[in-house]
Formats: C-alpha cells, sequence, structure tokens
C-alpha cells in the first residue's frame, strides 16, 4: 500500500513525524504550507504553497488544497492526516473524491461543540465520517466513534506526539518558570481579558518567571504589547519548548497537543477554554478547566501550591508509532 503523509501545521508535523521516520521512507510525505514561518519542517517529497486567493483564510485552504493535491495524491492508494485543521480537513474531502483510503491519526477526539473549539471541532467529526482507517488515541475517543457508528475500522494506539518526548520522561523537574501558550480562535476575542488576569498574577508571584512564546499571529503580537510581568519570545523550535516544558512548574493553556505533552511530563495544566477533547487528563488530575478569566485566579493559587503530580498519563506510552505501522502493515 503506497501511503502518502499529509501535513500543513507545527502539530501536524510533530505528530506524524514519528510515523514517518519509522516507515524509513516508506511513507512518502507532502508538506501544504498551512504554517510557514514556526518551524522547519525538513525536506518532504511534495510541498504546496497556499496564497491568498479568498477573503477568508480558511477558504483559501480548501480552495489551494483542492487546485493543487490532486496530482500527487493520486500517485498514492492512501493517504496519512493527523489532526483537525482545514489542511486536514481538505486533504481529506480531495482523497474521498478520488476515492483513496484516508488513515486518520488522532481521531474521535470531541467536545461536541462547533463553537469551542471553532473550526477544529467542525472538522474532527466531518474527517472520521469518511476516514478508512481511525487512529485513536484513547479508549474514549474510540468509544465516541462507536457511538456515532463510524464506518471506518477503530484502534486505540494512543498519542504519537509522545514519542517525540520519551527520552525526556525522566528528566522531569519542576523550577520556577510558568510556560504560557495561548491561540485559539474562541479566546480571541477575550484575549486581552486573560492577558491582563494572567499578568497581574504573575504581577503579585514574583518568584516565578512567566514565559510566553507568542503565536506569530499579528492579533496576538499586538495584544502582548500589554504585558509587563511576562516574558514574551518569539516562537520556539520543538526541542527548545520541550526544555521549558520539562523544567517549568505548570502550564497556562489553550492548546490541545500541550495537554497531551504536558500530562506525560507530570506537569499540571491550566486549560483556559470552556472544554477540552480530552477529558480523559481531567479524571487524571492533570488538567484544570478555566472557563473565563474571573476564574483563573483562585485555579492559579490552587496549583502554584500544589503543583506535583505523578499519575499515569492518560494519552499514551510513547510508543505509538510503533503500533500503527503494525497495523499498517509497514515494516
Amino acid at each position: 500500500m503506497k501511503i502518502l503523509a499529509i501535513y500543513g501545521t507545527r502539530p501536524e508535523y510533530l505528530k506524524i513525524k514519528p510515523v514517518i521516520i519509522k516507515s524509513k521512507g516508506l511513507i512518502k510525505t507532502c508538506f501544504i504550507k498551512q504554517h510557514t514561518n514556526i518551524i522547519d519542517f525538513g525536506k518532504s517529497d511534495f510541498t504546496i504553497e497556499i496564497n491568498n486567493t479568498c477573503k477568508n483564510r480558511l477558504n483559501s485552504i480548501f480552495s489551494e488544497i483542492f487546485l493543487k493535491t490532486e496530482e500527487c495524491i493520486s500517485q498514492f492508494d492512501s493517504i496519512l492526516i493527523q489532526g483537525d485543521t482545514a489542511t486536514v480537513a481538505a486533504s481529506a474531502l480531495t482523497a474521498y473524491h478520488l476515492k483513496k483510503k484516508i488513515i486518520y491519526l488522532e481521531s474521535g477526539l470531541r467536545t461536541y461543540d462547533l463553537e469551542n473549539p471553532y473550526p477544529e471541532e467542525g472538522y474532527r467529526q466531518m474527517v472520521s465520517r469518511i476516514a478508512d482507517v481511525n487512529l485513536c488515541p484513547t479508549k474514549l475517543s474510540a468509544k465516541n466513534l462507536k457511538k456515532e457508528k463510524t464506518n471506518g475500522s477503530i484502534h486505540v494506539v494512543g498519542n504519537t506526539s509522545l514519542d517525540n518526548l520519551i527520552k525526556l520522561k525522566n528528566e522531569t523537574t519542576y523550577g520556577d518558570k510558568v510556560l504560557i501558550t495561548l491561540h485559539r480562535n474562541e479566546n480571541l476575542s477575550i484575549l486581552k481579558d486573560w492577558l491582563i488576569t494572567i499578568d497581574e498574577f504573575a504581577k503579585n508571584n514574583k518568584n516565578l518567571h512567566f514565559v510566553f512564546p507568542a503565536h506569530p499571529n499579528p492579533y496576538i503580537l499586538e495584544q502582548t504589547k500589554i504585558l509587563k510581568n511576562i516574558e514574551v519570545v518569539s516562537p520556539l523550535e520543538h526541542i527548545e519548548f520541550l526544555n521549558i516544558l520539562k523544567n517549568c512548574r505548570f502550564v497556562i493553556t489553550d492548546s490541545g497537543g500541550i495537554q497531551e505533552e504536558a500530562s506525560f511530563l507530570n506537569k499540571k495544566v491550566i486549560v483556559c477554554r470552556k472544554t477540552t477533547e480530552r477529558p480523559e487528563g481531567i479524571n487524571s488530575g492533570h488538567i484544570i478547566l478555566c472557563e473565563k478569566p474571573l476564574k483563573f485566579n483562585k485555579i492559579a493559587e490552587t496549583i502554584k501550591k500544589n503543583y506535583s503530580i505523578n499519575t499515569k498519563c492518560p494519552y499514551g506510552n510513547g510508543k505509538s508509532s510503533k503500533k500503527i505501522l503494525r497495523l499498517l502493515n509497514i515494516k
């Protein structure tokens, strides 16, 4: 079976990378430039440029993928995609129209709220409906697909992002840094409120060093100018980011992948969102949901006094890519 792995953003690449590497060249790659200024994606077999052909950026991504990927996808039996971005949804639809098999990594995550997160929740639900092989990170995500009567096969494989962290598992410490990331679409309208609240907390906790690797979104960068007690830094290479993560005190984020990575490295995470598609971490004690800025201070005060955790990570053991390659009969 000839497989083409398609990715367009930093999280997609990082989660699909362990599978690509362990396939030893048997899985070919296509880099769709949805993100271009966050990470070095290395050399890919195909590269697709994304131009702004529509006023809406998401529509531009869809139209460009429809126009430019048909030729390369046609050369393969299957595509391997990961996550919940416009790249993923548009690539899946293109493959579906070409009657190519769709292997969907990280399938089954759900909030069942199309506005939280938007547009990711909609993309997840759409792609899993047309996927032939659903590679689920947890039993709960597999249960979601079974409840929805998903047609494709369903397999629980864990989360491949943790494969990148296996060597760091025993290096975790609790230093004085607090790691912050905020970038979700549903938070942009209240981003200023989040930043003011967190900055005030940082002001009252001078013994902690708050670090915010800011997303390159111009609006986010503009809003970070109000921060006076938080160090704002440019986007970090993944290894730099992990070095801060493994040694920080705790994490403040609205990211999905960081919830998994932090849990694996025994960190507690304040998730600045109304809901999460990764509720397993709430049950294990790694994740504390903070639905709005007004609730942040009370939660953060509790976490700073009780930050250590050593319960089992609910998202996998760092060996997912090997399991996936066995399932796909790639040796």
